[in-house]
């Protein structure tokens, strides 16, 4: 598993793993059942705390993307489909949500941002 850190990014570390850990796993890279490193392993790849990687796989077993097996290891859960159709839902809305900020900041009329969001989509 590849994860990318930076530290010029204005997110928190432990957010910058989540992300890229539920990303990976909602674009089927991951399938239910499959093994993650645990937290020592990420940790000493990442050259991070393994408090902050704790802090990753608490948020991610709390939004149920990934489960700890007692003396096992820490897998990705079963998918709910209709549980990963709203986080992407959730995504698609927060960058819609800065589109239209910046089409009333910068004077684009609806019909404009309309137009272009039409484009998009039939691609």
């Amino acid at each position: 598993m590849e994860i990318l850190i930076s530290n010029s990014s204005d997110k928190p570390i432990y957010e910058q793993i989540c992300t890229q850990i539920k990303s990976l796993i909602m674009n089927g890279t991951f399938s239910a059942g499959d093994a993650l490193p645990s937290m020592r392993a990420l940790a000493k790849d990442l050259h991070i705390s393994v408090i902050t990687v704790q802090r990753a796989y608490e948020d991610l077993t709390r939004d149920g993307f990934i489960e700890t097996v007692s003396g096992k290891g820490t897998f990705v859960a079963a998918q709910n489909r209709e549980f990963i159709r709203e986080e992407q839902l959730r995504i698609a809305e927060e960058l819609l949500q800065k589109a239209a900020e910046i089409g009333r900041t910068h004077g684009i009329s609806y019909e404009q941002m309309t137009n272009i969001l039409r484009l998009f989509y039939e691609e």
